[in-house]
């Protein structure tokens, strides 16, 4: 029989009060959940009706606090097949309603319990609809969330020194210290995947599609991955700003002039895109959540997509270079969703076609790069 899960543990923060503080004076108050403390970050939304594990554990919302859109947060509770990295990454989040009671087949726990071993916290009944609508209007911004401390005064002056996400290289906080196999190593294609921020999907789509794997710290230098003797190159998604990291996008292009397939994934994107000397730049508030369409502008055929990202690639700067192109355009606000190089094995997306959460519509990407690499090897054979 299936083990089926079925607690009501957690019900004893249920009332306990929390603080929300943005850094242009406006508050909000609930019920504390998850850890108790004080946490600071980049306020950001997330749209997803679903999948809340696969989004609180995605390394790339490392430093950002996260409102869910959606009413109903924990009552599918968590389960250890769910996770995209070692544990949860955001700084905190910011929810309507807050189960404690988490039902389910093949269950791990209750979100409370995942909440408080990670030192999550988190703050429950608050009007995430009003909150998200003043994220929309104002964009993003810095805030402080605390279950310990009500004084407005002393919250405002801890968030004043936190800075702004503009201008933070933080891929060296949640990437890997040293290379490691994701898979066994056995004949097949071989990948070199940098760690920017990886979420593990994108590492499994690789290994279902039969490559193998070896993936690399974020410091690592160009000659590192080419001395494994790889098939092709994957550049991960990560957090923070990739404008302020100008030693990896130096090692990028070294891995782009390589010859070998490059495929890029949300800042992965965007170093290879700086790599190419396109800009990129900070969104009013970006584009995090499940259902975001996106036309291939090489099919004509368009793609709910999983986003995750604060930065984006400069339309201005993308039209200037003649040898890149635009490949995928984001439906809502016809930012840049994808590029590729001309008459080179090198493409990349600022979506995260693995999904995880999310649709399945573009996992045909990473079809496509095997691709490259098979053609790759029979040019050099």
């Amino acid at each position: 029989m299936q083990n089926y899960l079925c607690t009501m543990q957690g019900l004893r923060r249920s009332n306990s009060p929390a603080i929300l503080l943005l850094e242009d004076g406006t508050v909000f108050e609930g019920k504390a959940l998850g850890a108790s403390g004080t946490s600071v970050g980049e306020i950001a939304f997330n749209t997803g009706m679903y999948g809340y594990q696969e989004i609180f554990t995605d390394p790339s919302y490392h430093r950002q606090m996260l409102v869910m859109a959606t009413a109903h947060i924990g009552n599918y509770g968590v389960h250890n097949a769910e996770v995209e990295s070692d544990g949860t990454k955001v700084a905190g989040i910011i929810v309507r309603n807050f189960s404690t009671i988490a039902s389910r087949v093949g269950g791990a726990g209750t979100l409370q319990e995942d909440l408080e071993k990670n030192g999550t916290v988190g703050i429950s009944d608050v009007d995430t609809r009003k909150l998200v609508r003043h994220i929309r209007v104002n964009g993003a911004m810095n805030c402080i969330l605390s279950t310990e401390e009500f004084d407005v005064d002393v919250l405002k002056k801890q968030l004043a020194e936190v800075p702004s996400m503009e201008g933070l290289a933080l891929s060296g906080e949640v990437s890997v210290d040293e290379a490691y196999d994701f898979n066994e190593i056995k004949d097949g294609h071989r990948i070199a995947l940098l760690d920017l921020g990886l979420k593990r999907s994108i590492a499994q789509c690789l290994a279902d599609r039969g490559c193998d794997i070896r993936v690399f710290p974020w410091d690592s230098k160009a000659e590192d991955l080419l001395a494994w003797n790889p098939d092709g190159i994957m550049l991960s998604n990560g957090p923070g700003d990739p404008g302020a990291m100008p030693n990896v996008k130096e090692e990028v292009a070294k891995l782009v002039d390589s010859g070998l397939p490059v495929f890029g994934i949300c800042l992965g994107h965007q170093l290879l895109s700086l790599s190419q000397g396109l800009k990129t730049e900070k969104m009013h508030n970006g584009h995090r959540g499940v259902n975001h369409p996106v036309k291939n502008l090489i099919t004509g055929t368009c793609e709910i997509t999983s986003q995750n990202h604060g930065f984006v690639v400069s339309h201005e700067s993308l039209e200037a270079n003649s040898e890149v192109e635009m490949t995928h355009i984001h439906l809502n606000d016809d930012t840049v969703a994808g590029i590729r190089l001309k008459g080179r094995p090198v493409f990349s997306v600022q979506y995260h076609p693995e999904a995880s959460a999310g649709p399945h519509d573009s996992r045909y990407l990473f079809d496509d790069f095997v691709k490259f690499i098979e053609e790759s090897k029979t040019v050099t054979a």
